[in-house]
Parts: structure tokens; sequence; C-alpha cells
């Protein structure tokens, strides 16, 4: 805008994402501006873009014309948000929305002729309203921060996970707003009911369309027009090989991050052939890899055999908690500073009852009895599956062989017991044979001779039956009392006395190695991987969850299917949404992975499976959500691309210019990428 004086002609050029805004105006007319108060408690200037846009509605005041503060016209869009304590989350969000271009006009033009106040999934329009109040605010002149108070406080009365002062997560934010708009905005006013067909046999061409339509006929607002875009979901039983396509829509698109680099990984394999003792091995395996991906590389480390299987479990304060079983579980979830360990056992027993023996030791023994209480664990849990459970005598005849690779040497007992108790010298030669026939009989596990001999474990150690309700005593020459029990996995605590310790190496049998353990002054290399290997990955095939196994209509049970996902109409704009975050009920872990991603040419010409020759499959970066810090916590920003290459980061109220060069960062949370006409354009 130039302001020469106030007696001289007004010109006002508005520059909005491309559209382009020109008015002459006298300062007679000017003052009438002045006096017209709109809504927001200012004065309005009405333009008209030069597009097929709607009219868009800036809000000017008569002492922005008039003063110093006519250059923040040349800001229009640059204004910050006020941090209201943790909410960088939700600026984040919003200065990225507030960005996108189609949004910016339609919530300049008259979009509450489209609010729905009738949707019961919607918000009676209120956040529709607080949403647009709050873009106006900031695509107004001047260079005053703005307070987002009622934003909030609509907010948290629609959303209660929000309400508070706590840290949340800007994606989760961004996937409730996008939502809530739709429903405040949806023209659909009375939504038909549309029975889904059977599209059997029918070219996918045909059942999308139907898929989509049915779609549009329930859900018409501009987030649909704008962000919505559409997959193919295929379902592959693997029994029956039954397939199941469905076209479903999408907001955005949350893609994994598979790793380019390996992390080593340290695991102690434990025997139960009675022979080996417990072995450390290191192996490596993809950074973000599965626990398949973990056996496979154990197996081959270990030399494992073709009759065998591996059982992977974590050991947290002498006990296994929990069992590592699921495939597909991911390796991220695992911690440098957690203990693995993974039994070896035969094939053949995997349809027995596991049973896994945790050890317990006497701590303080009372001069009038032992308590419950006084039995402290140690050692890391060995396990076992048996076949027959019908006498106790079987689970110490299993456990003792579990153990004989940890029996101390002979010459190491004699030389504990070199004299009886009154200080009188034992015949040597009768010490010894007591001392061998206690191993022989340690290693017959099926014989019950040579009870009375304090060196026979058969009277030493004593066994329970445990769950988290009961304790109930094994005994020898009875079934085991499994009625009540978990008879799939049984725990037993294995009590050992004090003779049984001195007798047994139980350091080898305590010392667990961590995951992994690192050295001094060393740092792992910092990785990097392409967005498209990303997006491979969100299209590859993979099994289901056993959490959420597929109805197979021809088997009529559920089974883990095998899923692929297609690509198959994008939206105008395209959210893209980089899954750092991994959460389980056990952990939660943040990846730092550094993802370089397109800003000028991002080209899904090769990854979508329908091709339309009218629509344009290559798009520019915009906007980045990024986070900075770790899980809980952290800090959150915004890059917005001002237009022609002017890119601009938003940190709460604080806003100022960033090169381009700098925008790719291992910060990247959330991408917003616009439809171009093709990959040729001027950055």
């Amino acid at each position: 805008m130039c302001f020469c004086s106030f007696d001289m002609q007004v010109r006002l050029e508005l520059h909005v994402h491309g559209f382009f805004v020109s008015t002459n105006e006298t300062d007679d007319r000017l003052a009438e501006w002045s006096k017209t108060d709109d809504r927001f408690g200012s004065n309005r200037v009405k333009t008209n873009n030069t597009s097929d846009n709607l009219s868009s509605y800036l809000t000017l005041t008569y002492a922005s014309l008039s003063g110093s503060g006519y250059r923040g016209m040349g800001l229009l869009g640059l204004k910050g948000l006020q941090n209201l304590g943790n909410t960088c989350f939700m600026n984040s969000a919003i200065q990225c929305l507030v960005h996108t271009p189609q949004l910016v006009d339609y919530f300049l033009g008259d979009y509450q002729k489209d609010i729905n106040r009738e949707n019961p999934l919607g918000m009676n329009g209120e956040l529709a309203l607080a949403f647009g109040e709050l873009l106006r605010k900031l695509w107004a002149p001047g260079a005053m921060r703005v307070a987002p108070r009622m934003f909030k406080f609509k907010l948290a009365k629609f959303a209660p996970q929000f309400s508070g002062y706590n840290q949340h997560d800007s994606q989760e934010l961004l996937a409730f707003l996008l939502d809530g708009l739709h429903e405040d905005l949806n023209r659909v006013k009375c939504k038909p009911y549309i029975e889904v067909k059977d599209a059997e046999g029918c070219p996918d061409e045909e059942v999308a369309d139907e898929y989509w339509q049915n779609h549009l006929a329930r859900n018409d607002s501009i987030i649909v027009d704008v962000c919505q875009g559409q997959y193919r979901s295929t379902l592959v039983c693997p029994i029956c090989m039954k397939v199941s396509v469905t076209f479903d829509p999408f907001m955005y698109l949350t893609l994994p991050l598979p790793s380019t680099t390996m992390r080593t990984m340290t695991l102690t394999v434990i025997s139960t052939n009675g022979i080996m003792l417990p072995t450390p091995f290191t192996v490596t395996v993809p950074n973000c890899g599965r626990l398949k991906d973990l056996i496979d590389a154990l197996s081959a480390a270990c030399s494992l055999a073709n009759d065998e299987t591996l059982l992977v479990a974590e050991v947290y304060k002498n006990q296994i908690f929990p069992l590592l079983e699921e495939p597909s579980d991911s390796l991220a979830l695992i911690r440098d500073d957690d203990t693995l360990v993974a039994y070896r056992l035969p094939k053949v027993s995997e349809r027995y009852p596991l049973v896994v023996f945790s050890h317990h030791r006497l701590e303080r023994p009372y001069g009038f009895g032992v308590m419950a209480s006084d039995w402290k664990p140690f050692g890391v849990p060995l396990v076992a599956r048996i076949q027959d459970l019908s006498i106790g005598a079987e689970i110490r005849n299993q456990f003792l062989k579990l153990l004989s690779p940890f029996l101390m040497p002979v010459e190491d007992i004699v030389n504990d017991y070199d004299g009886d108790e009154t200080g009188n010298t034992v015949n040597e030669n009768s010490k010894m044979e007591d001392i061998v026939s206690s191993f022989v009989s340690d290693s017959d596990s099926g014989s019950e001779s040579g009870v009375e001999n304090d060196f026979h474990l058969n009277t030493d150690f004593k066994f329970y039956l445990v769950n988290k309700m009961e304790s109930v005593e094994i005994k020898m020459n009875e079934p085991v009392p499994i009625i009540g029990f978990n008879e799939e996995l049984l725990n037993v605590s294995v009590h050992w006395p004090d003779k049984m310790i001195e007798k047994y190496d139980t350091c080898i049998l305590s010392s667990l190695p961590d995951v992994f353990k690192p050295q001094f002054f060393t740092r792992r290399p910092q990785e990097s991987i392409s967005l498209y290997k990303c997006l491979e990955g969100f299209l590859q095939e993979e099994p289901l969850g056993l959490d959420n196994m597929w109805y197979c209509p021809r088997c009529k049970k559920p089974r883990q299917a095998n899923k692929k996902l297609d690509l198959w109409r994008l939206p105008e704009i395209l959210v893209i949404h980089l899954k750092r975050f991994s959460y389980s009920r056990f952990f939660k872990n943040k990846l730092e992975t550094f993802v370089d991603f397109p800003i000028h040419d991002l080209n899904l010409s090769n990854y979508i499976s329908h091709i339309d020759g009218q629509l344009s499959h290559f798009y520019q970066l915009y906007a980045v959500s990024n986070h900075y810090g770790g899980m809980g916590g952290g800090h959150y920003t915004a890059f917005v691309d001002h237009g022609r290459g002017r890119w601009y980061e938003f940190d709460d109220d604080r806003v100022f210019p960033i090169s381009e060069d700098r925008i790719k960062t291992s910060a990247a949370y959330v991408l917003f990428y616009r439809r171009v006409g093709d990959m040729r354009f001027t950055k």
C-alpha cells in the first residue's frame, strides 16, 4: 500500500496466497469505513479476488491506514499466537491450517452460511465459528500477537482431553480439529441411509466411484473438498484366500519410519537341554524392525536347529515381564537398558504347558520360623515345557535338568567341606564318595534313593505354584495342583536353601547384559530416510495384529488376514503425519530419524493405483509442524511458506524469516502439501 498524504488517493493492494486485490479510494471513503463497525469491534474492508473463490473479508482499522501501522499490511498472516500454558502444540497446528490457501479464502468469505447446527456429530457450529474468528484475526493487518483463549475454551468444551494446560500431540489436535470443522460445516443437513451393495466381481473403478459418491452424499464440506482422499484396502484370508476390497476416505496419511540404519542388540540365549551355560549373543537388526527380525538374526547367530525355537522375554526385577511373542511387535519399543533373554526350546514341545521357574532365597531367617515375605527373588528365571504334570516330581526333575550346567566343580565343594561341625577331620575318601553320589543322584532325575543325604536336592528345594491370588506347595508324590491356575503358563516359585546356593554358581545365573551398552564418547550416527521410503512402508502388505483380527465371511471365524493399502484418490491438500511416537502397554519411544522430504517436487505418480489424467500427482510443501525434545514434553513450532519461497518460523508469538535450506530437520512431524499443476514451477 502506498500512503503519501491524507489528501491523496490511497492505493490498497493485498496479496494473500496468490490472489491479488487492488482498490483505489479517497480519504473521505476511508473515513466512512472507519465509522462502520463489524462483529469483531473493528472496521471492515471488502475485497474481491480475481479467482472463482468467495469474496474475502479482511479486518482493517482506521489507525492502520493513518499511521505507521500501515506497514502491517505487508505482514498479513504473520501474526504469532500467545502460549497460554503448554499450548505450543495447538499453536503449531493452527498456524499450519490458517496458512492453507483454500481455508484462508473460505474463512475470509461467507463461511457462516455453511454452519450446520443440526448435526448431532457436530459442535453446534461453535468450533467452526471460533476457528473462523481466530483465522480472521491472524490475517488482519497489524503485527500484534493473538491470544487464542476463546478457541482454547471451545476446544476444551468439546474435547476434554485438551482441557487444562498439559502438553499434547499436535497431530491428535489436528485430527480432531479437521473432523470437527467438517461436521460443523457439513452442508448435508439430513444424512441419507445408504446400504452397501455386494461389489464382488465388479471393476475397482466402479466400486471406488460408488463408495466415493456414497461418502459425498453424507459428507459435503470444505474439509472434504480440500483435505479428503480415498484409498483401497485389500484383505486376504490366509486360510481360504478370501479377498475383501473396500474403498475408504482418509483425511491424512500416517507414515511409519522404517530405519535405514541398524542397531546392535545383545541377548542371552538360555538352553533347556541341561548341557550349555547361558551365552550372550550380539546381533544387528533394523532399528525399526520387528520381533521376527530379531529372532531370525538370533537364530542364525546361535546356530538354532530346525527342530528348535526361540522364546524371547524381558527380565525385570528377576521376573519375566513380559514374554515377547507377537512377531510384528516393533523393536523400537525395546530400550537400550532393557534386559532380554531367549529360551532355546524344542519345537515338538510347543503344545505342552510352559513352566517358568523363578528363584527365591532366604534373606534373613527368623529364629522362630520363616515368614513368606523373607524369600526374595534372584537370578534369571528358567523355563521348560513339560508334557506330564500328573506328579510333582516331574516339576522337580525338569528343574534339576535346567540347573545342571550351573553345578560348581567338585573340588570347590570339597574345599568348603574339609571338616565336620565339631572340628574332627572327616575321612577324605568317604567325603568324596558322598559328594560324587550327590551329583549322580542330581543328574538321575528318576532316582528316589539317598533322600537322607544333606546334599540331595529332593529334600532341599521347595516348589510352589503361584499366581496373583495364591501360592500352593507342589508335593513330589502328588499331582500338580493346576486347577485354578493358567494351565498354558505355570509360574513356579523355587525356594533355595543356603546349601544349594553354595552348590550352584548363582553368579552366572544372575549376570545378564543390557541390550546395548554405550561406550564413552561414542554416538550413534544420525539416521536418514526419504519420504518415499516411508510411503512404501505404508503401502507394504503386512499381517494384521492378533488384537485386530478380521472376521472372514467364508471361514466364519476371525483370521489374521494380510492387509494391503493403495492410494486411489488424492486430495488437493495432502497432510502427512510422520509416526515418530510409539506406544505400548509398557513402553513409549520417540524416533529422531531425519526424513528427507521434497519441498518443491513431491511426485506421487508411482504410488497411486488409479490414474486420473485430469488431476496432477505433484505436490509442493507449504507448512510443517515440528516437535523438538522427547516424550511427554518438548516444544512445537511451525514452518510456513508465505509465498514465493519466503519461509517463516512460527514459535508461539515469535515470527521470523527462515531460509528454505533450514526447513528439513529431524523435528519435522506433520507435513502439509498442496497440489500443483506440474513439477516445473518457480521456487
